[in-house]
């Protein structure tokens, strides 16, 4: 049985406020995580990657994206240290939230490189948010294959992205088959296809062409089954385990399903012994190495083990995607500055303005119970610093 290293207090304390006055956290010492250089036997598991902003850039809403390359890139190897693939250029990157499609590109480009040299998988987002201005399916389907061909061209696998702009021009079901159709029989490699529910983008709100999410299950799976040998796998987001859970088993046998639940991940990907989920998570981001711990212990069948390891870092995930859930990025990147892998809390698009102070001391008190602060005295005093500046100060 894998047995999880115990820590320590520290001895120090950090005050943060709440709603009404404040709080005293003891901080914990750094738990030594154990990296893993490869992938797992029993899931496949990839991490959606945020971007990280140069400060010194403009990066105010609905200026171009100026991208700290250095960092960005070393998240991305933090993360494959710990065996998990990319996905990349996601929405937890900002895709329609601040990153324009010339920062994509670099982006993928660059993390696609990254991946490659250092033997891990790496999923890339190709959608239509480089044009907004399409009025007919031809000009959705021109606008993906567009993207499509740029992933490729890199050597990713394509995650085949949900469009905002197919939501706008879709009439009917028929017309979400005809566009999937269309980009399913021209890909090179099986792809991911990802449904992304209105909780994590108001605009996609309707999307296989209903706001029913039965009859839009019917939908989805009619493209599935149609083009399953082109399809590795599907990632939903909807945060509905049980809906999950329904969908698992009316897959083909060969397509994987990628969780995006950020709300109910252990039991999904530990799965009910005759179905799971693999995993392609924002939360992965986050929890990078107390996932490593899970997955491991879950290759060696030790399940107790993965579940404490995962109800571990529950309550900090569902708390950086509590609602209005689309402003989860902003948690992540705050994390990854308390945690000294970004030199700034700023983001593209201004979006660091996303989640309140309150909302920012809870996640800093919710990391330091799963021991995810690997230097709490950084920690601490960048979350002081933080407090000042915004004039709640002890």
């Amino acid at each position: 049985m894998l047995t999880s290293p115990s820590t320590a207090p520290t001895g120090q304390h950090l005050r943060l406020p709440v709603a009404d006055g404040w709080d005293t956290i003891e901080l914990w010492e750094p738990r030594a995580w154990t990296e893993h250089p490869g992938p797992y036997q029993q899931r496949v598991a990839f991490a959606a990657a945020h971007v990280v902003a140069d400060p010194r850039g403009d990066n105010v809403p609905g200026a171009p994206a100026v991208v700290d390359w250095d960092s960005t890139l070393a998240i991305r190897r933090q993360l494959i240290r710990y065996g998990l693939g990319i996905a990349e250029a996601m929405d937890t990157a900002q895709r329609n939230m601040g990153l324009d499609w010339p920062a994509v590109q670099e982006l993928i480009s660059r993390s696609a490189g990254q991946a490659q040299l250092m033997g891990a998988r790496i999923a890339s987002g190709a959608g239509t948010d480089h044009r907004g201005d399409v009025r007919t399916l031809r000009e959705v389907i021109d606008a993906y294959t567009e993207q499509v061909e740029f992933v490729e061209s890199t050597g990713s696998q394509v995650i085949l992205m949900a469009s905002r702009q197919l939501t706008q021009v879709a009439e009917t079901a028929e017309d979400y088959l005809r566009v999937y159709d269309a980009l399913l029989a021209q890909v090179r490699e099986p792809v991911i296809l990802h449904w992304l529910g209105d909780i994590f983008d108001p605009a996609l709100r309707g999307y296989w062409g209903s706001s029913d999410v039965t009859l839009a299950t019917e939908t989805f799976l009619a493209v599935v089954r149609e083009h399953s040998a082109k399809i590795d796998g599907v990632k939903v987001s909807l945060l509905e385990a049980a809906h999950e859970i329904g969908l698992r088993p009316r897959l083909p046998a060969a397509v994987r399903l990628y969780t995006g639940d950020d709300f109910h991940y252990p039991e999904l990907i530990r799965g009910d012994g005759t179905h799971h989920s693999d995993a392609l998570l924002g939360a992965f981001a986050a929890i990078a190495p107390a996932a490593a711990a899970a997955l491991s212990a879950l290759d060696v069948d030790d399940v107790e083990c993965y579940d404490a390891e995962m109800a571990a870092t529950l309550d900090l995930s569902r708390h950086i995607f509590t609602q209005p859930t689309r402003y989860y990025k902003t948690g992540i990147a705050f994390l990854a500055w308390l945690n000294g892998h970004q030199p700034g809390f700023t983001m593209v698009g201004g979006l660091q303005s996303a989640r309140s102070v309150l909302h920012l001391s809870a996640l800093f008190a919710l990391a330091n119970d799963a021991r995810l602060l690997p230097d709490p005295e950084l920690a601490a005093r960048r979350m002081t610093v933080l407090l000042d500046v915004a004039g709640v100060s002890a």
